[in-house]
């Protein structure tokens, strides 16, 4: 089932999230709802947040469904260590239409639990460090915006109150 993606102005997008402690079916169905949201929105990865769940999972696919054996469950997840530097451009499923260049560790390892509790530990470089990072901010309740410098911020925000004044947000 797709589920509708939040927008910046929601609150649930700035809140620190509570931890997964209920593993199982429900969750299960949780996370593969998320993957479909995910992939309907053409994204790379999706938070619970951004479904309006206050929720310490995310889901990441950099393949963007072509590999199945590459969808990942984050459940609890934390960045163990990070190194080196890279520079792309972000954009996020929850501030459509705005992108920015954001500044992210070049290589991560994220310890996390998939969909039936067992933990995990895993690297991403490039790509795949970039999305564990992006969407476990979303779990800490800070968007891509904060990694902006505060002009770009202040024109993107500036933006959408337009877009929200004309109901287009």
């Amino acid at each position: 089932m797709i589920l509708p993606i939040v927008k910046y102005g929601a609150a649930v997008l700035e809140q620190p999230t509570r931890s997964v402690e209920k593993f199982g079916a429900e969750l299960a169905k949780l996370t593969e709802d998320m993957f479909e949201s995910m992939y309907a929105a053409r994204g790379v990865g999706l938070a619970a947040p951004q479904i309006g769940l206050n929720l310490n999972l995310a889901v990441v696919d950099v393949t963007s469904g072509k590999n199945p054996e590459a969808k990942l469950v984050l459940a609890n997840p934390v960045i163990v260590h990070s190194e080196g530097e890279q520079r792309e451009e972000e954009g996020c499923l929850s501030v459509p239409g705005f992108r920015g260049n954001v500044l992210r560790p070049a290589y991560v390892t994220m310890r996390a639990q998939d969909a039936n509790g067992k933990e995990y530990e895993m690297k991403g470089e490039g790509l795949l460090a970039r999305a564990f990072c992006h969407e476990i901010d979303h779990l800490h309740g800070t968007l891509f915006l904060m990694h902006l410098s505060m002009l770009k911020r202040d024109l993107i925000k500036r933006k959408i109150r337009k877009l929200t004044k004309t109901g287009e947000w």
